[in-house]
């Protein structure tokens, strides 16, 4: 497709396609009411399932989920970082877009605005009791706590499980680690062996007491974030040591929740989606997970950052044993469950779009994705197999670094990108390639779409603004 055709597009549909309720036409074949599970890790990298090639532990239960349904090759989250990607995957709109930035902590005075609507309030309009266990990471402040946001009981931790006391590098910082049940802190955690048995109980109980449904279960894991932690369980069961441990420990919670819903009877009325929030933490050598070749890892705006696995599973909806090498993004997901609920689209605009054909193994017609990064940089453009790289800060591990395998990181060196990058990520995954020279028309349409959302979004890399921005959420008396 010409660069031309599309801009046409999109300056037509713009707004309008991503806002309006979805048509007859473009809803699935589908009961209205299906159950959701989401199942989001917490820096699981794209080589960390069996089916995506580790191999010093096994996750037989996810690997079964994706025989059973459709399994991405190349799906992104927008930004490789906790509290923005959270934001993008239940708004359906890139994070840049809400001004959520980075991770929130403990010192945040802002989270999600309430006049978004995340995919808990879109669902609650449609009669689904609405559930979140696990790591919220969207304001931890009364005015933002999931209860604000959708969702009808909330069990995990308000953000992520190193901003605790223990803390390698900063334990002076952070104050105790509270864990909620609904808007209220039930106790502090010391250790955290028994947190991924905790969330698999009270995720099977939430489906236990919804069972006559319809119900939507956000199953947010906190692990392999660092620090890792694993019951007695699963100690010392994986080749690879504490990591391959935390690894099968989350693979068995998703087969408890498997088992829970075929025991009720409920399988064949239940969307599973398992995907992760980022790529792996690599300065924390033997306590991170693996990029599967791709290039760095978390807080990178390249493959290992930004890559991540993803299986849908839906018996007698969605077929099984498909790939699917089309790229997507968790900004889809918002789209597609309204799609497949019939629910109405938010007047505010989101990004996403309904992927329910890729689902099926189908294809789409190709679909920028924008890869933003610290406070509204836009640092990669994805189109088909295509991908941009603009100049730009970013981190590695310096070669030769020995890494450690003790809960503590190495330094990370910052290198700039100087000049932009073309990838061909059909034959060059690992981005080590840079082919603009040699596809200047394919350049010029990704520069064109680059500039797409430099005009909406703003761009701080090229010190512009955008019109398209709003405004994050604040509690009373700050800015």
């Amino acid at each position: 497709m010409k660069i031309t055709n599309y801009l046409l597009s999109a300056l037509i549909m713009g707004t309008m396609a991503c806002n309006s309720k979805p048509t007859e036409e473009e809803n699935p074949k589908a009961p209205k009411e299906p159950n959701i599970v989401i199942i989001f890790a917490d820096d699981m990298g794209y080589g960390d399932l069996g089916i995506y090639g580790a191999t010093q532990w096994t996750t037989p239960n996810l690997d079964k989920l994706a025989h059973d349904g459709t399994r991405f090759t190349q799906f992104y989250v927008p930004h490789a970082v906790c509290s923005a990607s959270r934001a993008a995957l239940l708004t359906g709109a890139y994070a840049n877009r809400l001004e959520i930035f980075g991770a929130l902590d403990h010192s945040a005075k802002h989270g999600l605005n309430l006049e978004e609507t995340t995919i808990a309030e879109m669902l609650k309009k449609k009669g689904y009791h609405t559930g979140i266990v696990g790591k919220w990471h969207l304001g931890h402040q009364p005015e933002f706590l999931p209860s604000q946001q959708g969702f009808d009981s909330y069990f995990g931790l308000p953000y992520s499980n190193d901003m605790w006391p223990h803390h390698p590098e900063t334990k002076d910082y952070y104050p105790p680690l509270p864990l909620y049940e609904g808007d209220s802190v039930i106790q502090y955690l010391d250790e955290q062996s028994q947190l991924t048995t905790w969330y698999t109980e009270k995720a099977v109980s939430f489906i236990e007491e919804n069972k006559e449904g319809p119900f939507f279960l956000y199953l947010a894991h906190s692990m392999p974030h660092v620090p890792l932690y694993v019951s007695d369980k699963f100690k010392g069961k994986s080749e690879q040591g504490l990591y391959g441990d935390v690894m099968m420990e989350i693979d068995w919670s998703v087969g408890q929740v498997r088992s829970k819903l075929e025991e009720l009877g409920l399988a064949d009325n239940t969307l599973i989606i398992f995907t992760s929030d980022n790529g792996p933490w690599l300065s924390y050598g033997g306590h991170a997970g693996t990029t599967g070749g791709l290039r760095e890892g978390k807080g990178t705006s390249l493959d290992g950052g930004i890559r991540v696995p993803a299986i849908f599973t839906w018996p007698g909806h969605i077929p099984a044993d498909k790939e699917q090498t089309q790229p997507a993004m968790t900004i889809d997901i918002f789209p597609t469950i309204a799609a497949l609920t019939d629910s109405k689209l938010p007047n505010l605009k989101i990004d996403g779009r309904n992927i329910w054909p890729l689902i099926e193994g189908e294809k789409m017609e190709e679909k920028p994705y924008y890869a933003y990064y610290n406070r509204n940089e836009l640092q990669a453009v994805i189109y088909g197999k295509w991908k941009v790289v603009y100049p730009h800060r970013y981190r590695t591990i310096p070669e030769g670094t020995e890494m450690r395998n003790d809960g503590f990181p190495v330094n990370y060196l910052y290198l700039d990108f100087e000049n932009t990058e073309l990838y061909d990520m059909e034959n060059d995954p690992a981005e080590t390639t840079d082919v603009k020279d040699k596809y200047p028309e394919v350049m010029a349409q990704m520069d064109s779409l680059a500039n797409l959302a430099r005009v909406d979004m703003g761009d701080a890399l090229n010190k512009m603004d955008g019109p398209g921005l709003r405004k994050h959420g604040t509690i009373e008396g700050e800015k």
